[in-house]
């Protein structure tokens, strides 16, 4: 459940902020730190895997900056793991081509920043980082995450970084006792991309209806054309007139995009 934050703090020293891979020494401050950012705790086999890389990639950032020999102690971390399209909630969503198989997404696990080090661009940085490994693999189509509907500093993030809502899940979340919903976000990559929805369907078979029609037209001008001349110029000068004001239609006039 990625999550982001617009609290306005700033370390009191000038960062040097750097990425690497989070390492096995990082579980210690990883388990802190998703404990302070994350209002439900992981297992301590989620951690295991992620200092490990046991099915899960991440990536760390650092202050080379930071005093008190803490120079290498991460800051800020983002976790994925890669699954097949076929497998995953969004397959529905997702237009793939069925006679390929293999295709893979990446889903975003967690994402965080420690509260003195936000706003300074790193998790923006970090999910840089993700969306370049995923274009990086053939196969992915598609980035995407869960955001519970609370968190509008990082509905508004996702946004920004140009996810796409596509859904809303109910009572996907349940914490403490309660239930909450989430949004679904994705980014697509390597082509990948939504099929449309009957709404942009409907707009294409219109826009094929209108494209048939006028070319129907246009054959029926062209078979005037080829018909005797009108001999009153009054006449003549009208069928001209008519020609030069008919409008004729491009791609930008009928062009449907899904996303």
């Amino acid at each position: 459940m990625p999550r982001s934050s617009m609290v306005d703090l700033k370390p009191s020293h000038r960062p040097i902020i750097s990425y690497r891979p989070i390492r096995p020494s990082d579980l210690d401050v990883l388990e802190q730190i998703h404990g302070d950012v994350f209002p439900i705790r992981y297992e301590s086999e989620f951690f295991q895997n992620v200092v490990n890389g046991r099915d899960i990639v991440s990536w760390g950032a650092v202050d080379r900056n930071r005093p008190h020999g803490q120079s290498d102690e991460i800051i800020g971390f983002v976790t994925a793991r890669l699954v097949l399209a076929s497998e995953s909630e969004i397959g529905d969503i997702l237009q793939c081509d069925s006679s390929r198989s293999g295709q893979t997404l990446v889903y975003i696990l967690t994402l965080g920043v420690v509260e003195t080090y936000r706003n300074l661009g790193i998790a923006s940085t970090l999910i840089r980082e993700v969306l370049k490994y995923a274009s990086s693999i053939p196969t992915c189509r598609a980035v995407y995450l869960h955001v519970i509907s609370y968190n509008n500093p990082a509905i508004h993030f996702y946004k920004k970084m140009l996810f796409k809502c596509v859904r809303r899940l109910h009572d996907f979340y349940f914490i403490n006792g309660q239930h909450y919903d989430s949004y679904l976000f994705v980014y697509y990559v390597n082509g990948g991309r939504s099929p449309c929805s009957p709404l942009e369907l409907a707009a294409v078979v219109v826009t094929c209806m209108r494209n048939g029609i006028k070319a129907v037209a246009a054959r029926l001008w062209k078979h005037d054309d080829k018909s005797p001349k009108w001999s009153k110029c009054k006449e003549s000068w009208g069928l001209i007139r008519t020609t030069q004001t008919k409008r004729v239609l491009t791609p930008e006039d009928s062009g449907c995009e899904c996303v």
